[in-house]
């Protein structure tokens, strides 16, 4: 008895220890992309990852898309991030990006019905002037309309079919393009100031118009042959915004800026894609090898970064793999601890314990499983 005493107070102090030496339970999601705090992005760049995937051919991590479909609100619509799937959503914290891009990588792997619940509810939040706002309600915004556009085409809705008091996401975006004849004509601009209707170019704004006024999402094939863009402001009002988007990649050296001599990486990789959706495939081109040149820093250990670096490479019928090999590695932070053999604490800890258990073993002559 006293031995048996002996051994369980010897484990008893050998399971203080593991505990005590034990890393803090991991707060990310399993099948989440990404070690980054997921508040504020966590269906954003889930989305991004798994589209980039599905392009490259490429299986996702498992429990991926059934982690993306599991963030779906009970209306249909996306917040950025729910830390507890369990809890009713705060209808106020839903927005139209995390809801267009997540319909749009749900519809690419077979999530048929969680996407065209998510559509759903972007018709519903859709403004009476066609468009969208970030969050329903507040002043239509050409990125959030851009991504609107590819969420319902993912789904299957005709995009023309949805409006509000006769107005559709279409009209929306030509109310944001800066008319022909003025100065950056034929670009987009971000929204309509409050009160004066005035407007200024945004490359971000115009690279999104573009993109869904071609009528595609995050995903472009590349174009079989190059179609140039137009040297002047005309055509329709794609043309027109490649074409603005054409001459500011020119003038500031292939790439977009968000401030002086600062890349704006991300903003340059959906240039590409949304070039590629015109057709204007050698312009396309010249954008991403400057991009693939200089992407390293922006894009490491970035699932969205490197999936717009992917992204842009498959618009371009460029080689993928590299960005597509480093996303696959950026495995969820549990998956991450398993591949790697756990802390060497935990084996320190472990290897005393069956020890001690040995020796309660040998000592109490019973057997035991561990």
């Amino acid at each position: 008895m006293l031995l048996r005493r002996t051994a369980a107070a010897a484990l008893a102090a050998f399971s203080a220890l593991a505990i005590a030496a034990s890393p803090a339970p991991a707060t990310r999601p399993a099948a989440l992309y990404g070690a980054a705090d997921p508040t504020y992005d966590g269906v954003w760049r889930q989305s991004y990852a798994l589209l980039a995937l599905h392009a490259a051919d490429t299986p996702p991590a498992e429990g991926a898309v059934a982690w993306l479909a599991g963030q779906q609100c009970a209306d249909g619509g996306f917040a950025s991030y729910r830390a507890d799937p369990t809890v009713p959503c705060d209808a106020a914290a839903e927005d139209t990006n995390a809801t267009g891009i997540a319909v749009q990588a749900l519809a690419a792997h077979g999530e048929d019905f969680a996407a065209k619940r998510g559509a759903d509810w972007l018709a519903k939040v859709q403004n009476p002037d066609g468009g969208w706002s970030y969050n329903p309600g507040g002043t239509t915004d050409a990125d959030s309309t851009g991504v609107a556009i590819g969420a319902l085409k993912a789904a299957g809705t005709d995009v023309k079919s949805v409006t509000t008091d006769g107005m559709g996401p279409y009209d929306a975006l030509r109310a944001l393009q800066i008319p022909c004849g003025h100065q950056d004509g034929g670009a987009f601009t971000y929204r309509r100031q409050a009160g004066t209707g005035a407007s200024a170019a945004n490359a971000k704004a115009t690279v999104d118009a573009v993109r869904a006024a071609e009528g595609a999402g995050f995903v472009v094939e590349a174009p079989a042959q190059d179609m140039p863009p137009r040297s002047a402001c005309e055509g329709s009002a794609a043309d027109a915004g490649a074409a603005w988007l054409v001459r500011q990649l020119g003038a500031g050296g292939g790439y977009f800026s968000s401030a002086p001599q600062t890349p704006d990486f991300g903003t340059t990789a959906e240039a590409v894609v949304a070039l590629a959706a015109g057709g204007h495939l050698d312009a396309a081109r010249d954008t991403y090898n400057w991009l693939a040149g200089h992407a390293e820093g922006w894009s490491q250990d970035n699932p969205a970064a490197l999936a717009q670096l992917a992204l842009a490479a498959y618009a371009t019928d460029s080689p993928t793999r590299d960005p597509v090999t480093r996303l696959s590695a950026l495995l969820p932070p549990q998956q991450q601890a398993e591949s790697s053999g756990g802390d060497s604490v935990w084996w320190l800890a472990g290897t005393g314990l069956v020890a001690v258990l040995c020796l309660g073993v040998l000592l109490a002559g019973r057997k035991t499983r561990i």
